[in-house]
């Protein structure tokens, strides 16, 4: 949530709603694997969970690393496909990597479907049910951060920001690196 935010206050409504859309699709596709049993083999295998864990955590430092890089340059005004598609594509491995989401889906997904496989129909609803949901609220917030877009137009407080968002993804990443998947 914080990265829509920032992402939709410094780079817009455009780019906030691309990552959204990112996320979206993160989210299903989590929510289709554990729904086809993929949920089995990250909970009975340690090391595709620690794997899970510390993908995301390098990547959550990946991603910090390039917001202090990205603050510090101007908006793109061209190729806005290609700029668009980049956070589009950050959302979705994001998302892809967040033991969180695939733990939720475990958790509460086989609660609610039938043994020992799901329908498609069972699985599409309860997978968009829960997607969209989250989706809702996180175009809302970028669509409110991206009102303080003006805000950020100037070079040292876009700096600032993703200096701030770049130490909040470190903070998460050593979270998750310390927390041996507890």
């Amino acid at each position: 949530m914080a990265y829509l935010a920032v992402l939709g206050a410094s780079r817009g409504r455009l780019a906030g709603f691309s990552a959204v859309l990112g996320v979206t699709l993160g989210l299903a596709l989590l929510g289709i694997a554990v729904g086809l049993g993929g949920g089995s083999l990250v909970l009975n295998n340690r090391v595709v969970f620690e794997s899970l864990r510390w993908a995301d955590a390098l990547y959550l430092c990946w991603l910090a690393f390039d917001s202090c890089r990205e603050a510090r340059q101007p908006i793109e005004t061209g190729q806005l496909d290609q700029f668009h598609l980049v956070h589009f594509r950050r959302g979705l491995i994001t998302n892809l990597l967040n033991p969180k989401a695939a733990l939720f889906f475990i958790a509460v997904l086989p609660e609610f479907i039938q043994r020992p496989v799901p329908s498609t129909r069972e699985l599409a609803i309860l997978v968009s049910i829960y997607v969209g949901s989250p989706r809702s609220c996180m175009g809302f917030i970028v669509a409110l951060a991206s009102r303080l877009q003006t805000l950020f137009a100037a070079p040292q407080r876009r700096e600032m920001a993703g200096n701030i968002f770049a130490i909040l993804l470190i903070a998460i990443a050593a979270w998750l690196f310390a927390s041996g998947g507890r």
